[in-house]
């Protein structure tokens, strides 16, 4: 299903990268037949844990975050899933924060390769990546993967694992032709991450936010149709966190129920105290996240907006936490992105633009990009192709507003990669080896 994508090829080589990589030509394939088969012949891995899935339109990676950060405060061994990665592969399969080694991702990655051939099947890049997490899950004894699905529920890989919790974050319209035309109609596909009580281990349970009005009555009917309680937790205001916005606090509050959840099942006690100061220094990287250098001044805001949904919350949120002020705006997009729609919105934020592109194919020319901005009545300050000196340019030290990157996560990304260095906000991603983001 889907476009065959042109292959961007990957910086990390080992056999198998070229494995995965070679996965690219067939695109989503939503349905869950490869991977049930694979996790069969592979003598079904996704079984020697327990999991939490968590979907949504938007606030996935942030909720399954902060999650996996507060279980892990409480003494459990934790798997986190995600995607798309920043900078390298090994960010999206992640054991107590720390990010799977290559050798041991190129070595599963063909254990992956073997158990497809042997049972002759042609898995996609998504289902490779997710039995190579969940054989990674299994060989380090984990007591619990968090998992962030891919596209929808019902028929994403992650819904294999058949955990017993499901976190829903947002509703929005995506990937219509394969969820469903309505926002109602893709609720159900994400909340039909549960599987069927014929297939589930245990009891299981729904915490739901980001959604509201009609689409909240659909989610507790549903969950009720289903014989499963729902849990719809209020925004809690004694959250602090590194990443500014209301909408982490609503997405960390999420987190807070569903591992209050997960413990009281454990016969654990939870530690609201200890949850809450563990979300203290919990920072998702590249979505609203500042930068500051050696005397603590904030250089650069990173956030990966890349629809109008989230640049309505990124400039809500410079608002709140900088009225009055504008910025210095490093900006790239992909080419199917409505940009003249983004820059409308960012305008009442942004003093000049400084445009600029990754090599990932997708992006816009900027010639174009700039003709988009200029046409739109807007400052062109600098356009060139992304790099350390380009970044460096944008920023003034003499005045006190830090410069905002944004536009797509992939540049963000290879902002990250540039400045990775420089900002111990950052340190997490010193050593690894990047790999393309092709296939998000």
């Amino acid at each position: 299903m889907g476009a065959t994508p042109k292959i961007y090829i990957s910086p990390m080589q080992t056999p198998g990268m070229d494995y995965l990589n070679s996965r690219l030509m067939f695109g989503m394939q939503p349905g869950l037949k490869n991977t049930y088969d694979l996790c069969d012949a592979l003598g079904n891995p996704e079984r020697s844990f327990k999991s939490i899935h968590v979907v949504g339109t938007n606030g996935k990676g942030s909720t399954a975050f902060y999650l996996a950060g507060i279980l892990k405060a409480h003494g459990y061994k934790v798997g986190f899933y995600s995607s798309p990665h920043l900078i390298s592969l090994q960010e999206r399969i992640r054991v107590d924060d720390v990010p799977i080694p290559v050798a041991d991702l190129d070595r599963l990655l063909l254990q992956v390769k073997s158990a497809a051939e042997k049972i002759q099947v042609e898995p996609t890049f998504f289902e490779v990546v997710t039995l190579a997490a969940f054989l990674y899950y299994k060989e380090q004894q984990i007591d619990v993967a968090v998992l962030e699905a891919g596209m929808g529920g019902r028929l994403d890989s992650t819904a294999c694992a058949r955990g017993g919790i499901a976190v829903l974050t947002s509703i929005g319209l995506e990937h219509t032709e394969v969820l469903g035309p309505t926002e109602e109609a893709i609720l159900k596909e994400k909340m039909a991450v549960l599987c069927e009580r014929k297939r589930a281990t245990g009891p299981q349970a729904y915490v739901v936010g980001g959604i509201s009005g009609k689409l909240l009555d659909a989610a507790r009917f549903y969950a009720e149709s289903r014989g499963i309680p729902c849990h719809v937790p209020k925004v809690r205001e004694d959250i602090a966190l590194p990443n500014l916005g209301r909408h982490y606090a609503e997405n960390a509050s999420l987190s807070l129920r569903a591992a209050q959840l997960f413990v009281a099942r454990s016969g654990k006690t939870f530690d609201e105290t200890l949850a809450l100061e563990c979300l203290k220094t919990r920072s998702w990287a590249g979505r609203m996240q500042l930068l500051r250098d050696s005397e603590g001044h904030v250089r650069y805001i990173l956030d990966g907006a890349h629809n109008s949904h989230a640049v309505r919350r990124l400039v809500e949120t410079l608002q709140q936490y900088y009225p009055g002020q504008k910025f210095r705006c490093v900006f790239g997009a992909l080419k199917d992105k409505d940009v003249d729609v983004m820059l409308k919105m960012m305008e009442p934020v942004v003093s000049e633009w400084h445009l600029t592109r990754t090599p990932y194919p997708r992006f816009r020319e900027l010639d174009e990009l700039k003709q988009l901005v200029e046409g739109c009545g807007l400052k062109v300050a600098n356009a060139e192709p992304i790099s350390k000196a380009f970044l460096e340019s944008a920023v003034d030290p003499s005045l006190p507003t830090p410069v905002l990157i944004t536009g797509s996560l992939y540049m963000i990304g290879a902002a990250i990669e540039l400045l990775k260095n420089e900002f111990e906000e950052l340190q997490f991603f010193r050593g690894l080896e990047p790999t393309t983001n092709e296939h998000r």
